[in-house]
């Protein structure tokens, strides 16, 4: 028999392997950029059942950056904190996102409101979802960008500074924040609960609509799925604070549709839109699709009329592609062929 096909078939078979491994193994790189001109301090909140990453919170002085891995199936959400003095002894210590745990770390306890989050399900059917929330109140500008993946792959944020156009019944203090409705005022309409818990009876109010006129690719309230939802596969992802402009994306970086209020009912909820296509001028993007679904392109809708948007856990193989990676697995299969013939 001859032996060299013999060795030849067991190192494709263990590259091969290493290479599926590597296909499984691996999630997202998250890199946080801070453009503000100030300290932020990311918090990270990983979701029920994803692991917690090598930090929960942490100091991102300006013009720094910091890097994690998420495994696949990774879900959770991000934020930044502002205004923070840790003494250890307070519960409270910032004066934007803060988290009541005293210290950098925040331990597994999310942000208290208002604030701007980043959310993310990682490898669900082979996609991941991502999005910039702005149900739970806006504290300073942020956008995610995508890299290396394939698909939708749209940029989503806000860069508005939404602080400055605050009314005064959401303004938190001296304008570090601006609250939703729902957390000012705690009305079942203004917070999709209650009778108003479905699609159907929730409805956009003149709140949200400011939020989504002035950031159209935001969450501007919990039922603002379809133009607020985005996919990518095999991606990375950049979270960038107080961003001056996103990088120019291709024309696969839709403008969302936005719809614009023709009257307001006493309630604050919008009685009759009409559909506008957001230029997205705020958000630095011109690109279109005119075939594509606003948002993702890639929701699923459910029997209630409310949209799949990366909310259960991913159970995909997700490949991240890295060369250098890739090498090493091709070096140590080289090695482990050579040595049969020492």
């Amino acid at each position: 028999m001859d032996h060299s096909f013999y060795y030849i078939a067991l190192f494709l078979s263990f590259h091969i392997f290493l290479v599926f491994f590597s296909t499984v193994a691996f999630g997202a790189t998250f890199t946080f950029v801070n453009k503000c001109q100030y300290t932020v301090w990311p918090g990270i909140l990983a979701n029920t059942g994803s692991p917690r990453l090598d930090s929960t919170g942490f100091e991102l002085p300006q013009d720094s950056s910091r890097t994690f891995v998420a495994p696949a199936g990774w879900s959770g959400r991000f934020w930044g904190r502002t205004g923070c003095a840790f003494s250890g002894s307070e519960s409270v210590s910032c004066q934007t996102g803060d988290c009541g745990s005293g210290q950098a770390e925040c331990n597994g306890s999310g942000a208290a409101p208002p604030a701007t989050l980043a959310e993310f399900t990682l490898g669900t059917g082979g996609l991941d979802f991502y999005d910039v929330s702005l149900v739970d109140g806006y504290n300073l500008p942020m956008i995610v960008e995508a890299s290396g993946g394939s698909g939708m792959c749209a940029s989503t944020g806000c860069i508005t500074d939404l602080n400055r156009a605050c009314p005064s019944e959401l303004r938190v203090g001296g304008g570090e924040a601006c609250k939703s409705a729902c957390e000012a005022f705690g009305s079942p309409e203004y917070c999709c609960s209650g009778a108003f818990s479905t699609p159907a009876a929730c409805r956009p109010s003149v709140y949200s609509q400011m939020f989504k006129s002035a950031c159209p690719r935001s969450y501007s309230y919990a039922y603002d799925d379809p133009t607020s939802t985005f996919t990518c596969a095999s991606a990375d992802y950049t979270v960038t604070f107080c961003p001056s402009m996103p990088s120019q994306k291709s024309s696969k970086d839709p403008s969302p549709t936005v719809t614009a209020p023709e009257t307001t009912n006493a309630d604050g909820s919008l009685s009759g839109t009409e559909p506008s296509n957001g230029s997205g001028s705020e958000f630095g993007v011109t690109g279109s699709d005119p075939n594509s679904i606003p948002g993702s392109g890639s929701e699923a809708m459910l029997p209630d009329g409310s949209w799949l948007a990366g909310l259960a856990m991913g159970d995909s193989i997700r490949v991240y592609s890295s060369p250098t990676f890739h090498s090493v697995l091709l070096f140590a299969s080289a090695t482990f062929f050579l040595s049969f013939f020492s």
